[in-house]
């Protein structure tokens, strides 16, 4: 019996290269590396197709269980050998399919066994292998989304010489489909019952998901839990698990994981009233650009759950600490279930207690609030997207008050940065003062290296307390020196208006100053509320006056150095005032009787207004 070989020769989607034998008893493949056999008996062939594909051509054969297999790397010259053995050997006919080369990406599609096949021009672009479809989500109205499940093994790092994969693709399809009722047959269906109209990319998802077996029941169902509260991704979703797998279904998204891609475990009270089941996740879910590496359940503390487990004693006796019938809280339930299909220990919360009694403390990561739990060996922050830290892998931990010389308000929280011996950095704020001794003794029992920069409350305290001590002097100090200013604003006005009081006021009387004071609601600076605020310092602005009238004194020496001795006793400032108006002030001091009897200081008191007041014009203009 003759045997035909065919030598590098790749297997399916695999990377290792083989030899192909073909002879009358059937076909057969095996590796170079490892040697693993793929064997094809002759009464299994159905069909045969010819394939240009990237790896040069490849044989298709199709198999009487509707199973295919695929063997990539024959050259052109190998058509033609091929065709004549599988017509001899096993009276198949070698089918070539056309390829398209437009490079389209607008097309019909078509599900093809188990493959998802993409047609431009009735010529097939690419396929993809459906039973490789690890989730379908309906991304908007028209656009459906098709996930991939990774080849690496779930837990391993992948090669750097692994070549690249694809783990998404979408598809937009739009328009309406409309969905037929009744049976294949159609001759049981009525007029009336036409079908059920829905969108396109529906009915594309749900066919996806019926062929790619996403969420189908490759086995029989373990236990089933209905509107499970999901923080993250969140969302209620059914829970089904299988032996094998968990599967949940949202409104929107569904997912499939295996129990072999979840790596860690944890059950962590959240409050009085809440537990948290979480989900360490080896391979991410996605939603859109979005990765999930952790799945959080939240559980009422005191929900109750009596379930029974679809499995035979047989069954159940294989698995750790997996009871037929539960009858407990259902955070127990759930997490005893998962421990024993997925064989994964459970992380508890250990021994840290905050201030409170919680195993957690309230804590930022940048805008994001959640809850920081110190574990055994981890430091775990649940949010929206929690976090964990290996205590081994903290190279340092330090303490901070931010904002601490802005007084005793700032010192109620801190910061907590911790510094992994990777290199990153991870800065918890916003931590209340009284579980800094918790978290600390936390941190010197782990043998962790601690650096503290929080500002002691003594510094704290002292430093608000100077700060207090500067507002209140500027405060104070402001009571007197702030109307100093808008004074000083008038000294143009003032010193000119006190060198024409110096010489007009003979007596200084009392009776005189007081008219004057009173009769100054007319100067510009009562009119901008100065005066008001001056009179609680009138004193002071007065002994002010006179040292600043004795020191423009000097300038006027050769007018009034005969009434030097009066200068000092100037004191009204409001006749300036007055003085701004040249004919009213005139006139009001013509109608004064009091000044009368000392008309020679006064006629010269009248001349030495028509200067100033003059000089005063000119400025006001």
């Amino acid at each position: 019996m003759s045997t035909t070989q065919f030598d590098k020769i790749y297997h399916g989607l695999s990377l290792e290269v083989g030899k192909f034998r073909i002879a009358h008893s059937g076909m057969a493949w095996k590796g170079e590396e490892n040697e693993k056999v793929v064997a094809l008996p002759s009464g299994d062939i159905k069909w045969a197709q010819w394939f240009r594909v990237a790896r040069n051509f490849q044989l298709r054969v199709g198999l009487k269980d509707r199973r295919r297999e695929t063997f990539d790397g024959f050259v052109r010259e190998d058509h033609d050998r091929l065709a004549s053995l599988l017509k001899q050997y096993f009276a198949v006919t070698l089918e070539v399919k056309d390829v398209t080369f437009k490079g389209w990406n607008w097309g019909v599609t078509d599900i093809q066994g188990q493959d998802l096949a993409f047609l431009v021009s009735n010529k097939t672009a690419f396929e993809l292998p459906l039973n490789q479809v690890a989730n379908s989500n309906i991304a908007g109205k028209t656009e459906v989304s098709l996930e991939f499940a990774s080849s690496a093994s779930p837990g391993k790092k992948s090669s750097r010489n692994a070549p690249d994969e694809m783990t998404e693709i979408r598809f937009y399809v739009p328009g309406t489909h409309v969905r037929v009722r009744g049976s294949d047959a159609g001759s049981q269906k009525s007029d009336d019952e036409e079908g059920e109209e829905m969108s396109a990319a529906q009915a594309f998802h749900d066919a996806i998901k019926e062929k790619a077996e996403i969420g189908q029941v490759a086995g029989d169902l373990v236990l089933s839990f209905e509107e499970v509260l999901v923080l993250t991704p969140r969302g209620r979703y059914d829970l089904d698990m299988f032996i094998d797998f968990l599967r949940l279904r949202g409104k929107t998204y569904d997912y499939k994981i295996l129990y072999s891609s979840i790596s860690k475990l944890f059950l962590l009270p959240k409050d009085d009233q809440h537990v948290l089941f979480i989900l360490g996740l080896s391979t991410p879910i996605r939603q859109g650009q979005t990765r999930y590496q952790y799945l959080v359940m939240q559980f009422a503390r005191e929900e109750e759950t009596t379930a029974e487990l679809n499995m035979s004693e047989e069954d159940i006796a294989k698995y750790d600490k997996l009871k037929k019938q539960y009858e407990d809280p259902t955070f127990e339930v759930v997490s005893g279930v998962f421990r024993a299909l997925s064989k994964k220990k459970i992380i508890g919360s250990g021994a840290f207690q905050s201030r409170g009694g919680h195993p957690g403390i309230k804590a930022n990561f940048k805008a994001v609030q959640g809850d920081l739990f110190m574990l055994e060996k981890y430091i775990f922050f649940v949010s929206k997207q929690p976090m964990l830290i290996e205590l081994s892998d903290i190279h340092q931990c330090v303490f901070s008050r931010v904002g601490a010389g802005m007084g005793a308000a700032a010192a109620r929280t801190f910061d907590l940065k911790i510094i992994t011996k990777g290199g990153p950095e991870f800065t918890f704020t916003s931590i209340n003062k009284e579980e800094h001794e918790p978290v600390e003794s936390y941190l010197k029992d782990k043998k962790i290296k601690l650096k503290n920069d929080m500002v002691p409350e003594l510094d704290v305290l002292v430093a608000g307390a100077g700060d207090s001590d500067e507002e209140m002097q500027s405060v104070a100090s402001s009571g007197d020196e702030r109307p100093r200013p808008r004074v000083g604003g008038d000294d143009d006005d003032s010193e000119e208006d006190e060198d024409f009081e110096a010489s007009s006021s003979d007596a200084g009387s009392p009776t005189e100053s007081e008219s004057d004071s009173s009769g100054g609601g007319v100067t510009a600076s009562d009119a901008s509320g100065d005066r008001e605020l001056a009179k609680g310092s009138k004193t002071k602005k007065l002994t002010k006056k006179k040292a600043k009238t004795k020191a423009k004194g000097s300038d006027d020496e050769d007018e009034d150095e005969p009434e030097k001795p009066k200068k000092a006793a100037a004191k009204p400032k409001p006749k300036p005032a007055k003085s701004k108006k040249d004919d009213d002030a005139m006139d009001v001091d013509d109608e004064k009787p009091k000044p009368k009897p000392k008309p020679k200081v006064k006629s010269t008191a009248k001349d030495d207004e028509d200067g100033p007041a003059k000089k005063k014009l000119k400025i006001s203009a």
